[in-house]
């Protein structure tokens, strides 16, 4: 019997975003998005229950401004003393891990999901999940985009807006679309 594409989403393997198991998952995220997202500041503390619950892991001290959305959360696990500021997406296919102290900016996004090239492909529904890393106490500005695959080292910033495409080495600051290292004068 061949395998499920959940399977072949979790081995990093072409899958097929359309199938009714994976639609299964993301409504029951969209279920604890909205709970974290409608409930008063005060009842939802720092996270809401059913999110907590949906994630992989979370760590103490763990803070999700509102709006928050996810795809599936099963793949996102979060750090000690992590906040996420307003307008935050993580599109998790494939594992999310943000490490101990980061603070991502208002807006930023998370794309694991590589769909098809050839449109015939991308049209039946076929992608790619590919990991993102985050170390620890990295921070993020606002509107920044880190694309599936990337690792970011420990210690790094990336600058508001930019566009992460590849990995950012511990103690880096990187910049701009493409996000590059900034070079001091």
């Amino acid at each position: 019997m061949g395998r499920s594409e959940r399977q072949k989403m979790a081995a990093g393997e072409w899958y097929c975003c359309l199938d009714p198991e994976l639609d299964g998952l993301r409504t029951l995220a969209r279920e604890a998005v909205h709970q974290h997202n409608t409930m008063s500041p005060g009842q939802r503390a720092g996270i809401g229950p059913a999110l907590s619950v949906l994630f992989a892991d979370v760590a103490e001290r763990v803070f999700i401004e509102a709006p928050f959305h996810c795809a599936y959360g099963m793949n996102i696990s979060i750090g000690p003393r992590v906040y996420l500021n307003a307008g935050c997406t993580i599109l998790d296919t494939a594992p999310v891990r943000i490490g101990e102290g980061c603070m991502l900016g208002p807006g930023v996004h998370i794309y694991c999901a590589e769909h098809h090239k050839d449109p015939a492909q991308r049209r039946a529904g076929l992608e790619l999940a590919r990991p993102v890393e985050i170390g620890s106490d990295v921070w993020i500005g606002g509107g920044a985009i880190i694309l599936g695959g990337v690792t970011i080292g420990d210690g790094a910033i990336v600058g508001a807006g930019a566009v992460v495409t590849k990995n950012v080495e511990a103690g880096t600051t990187v910049i701009g679309n493409p996000a590059r290292a900034l070079v001091a004068k």
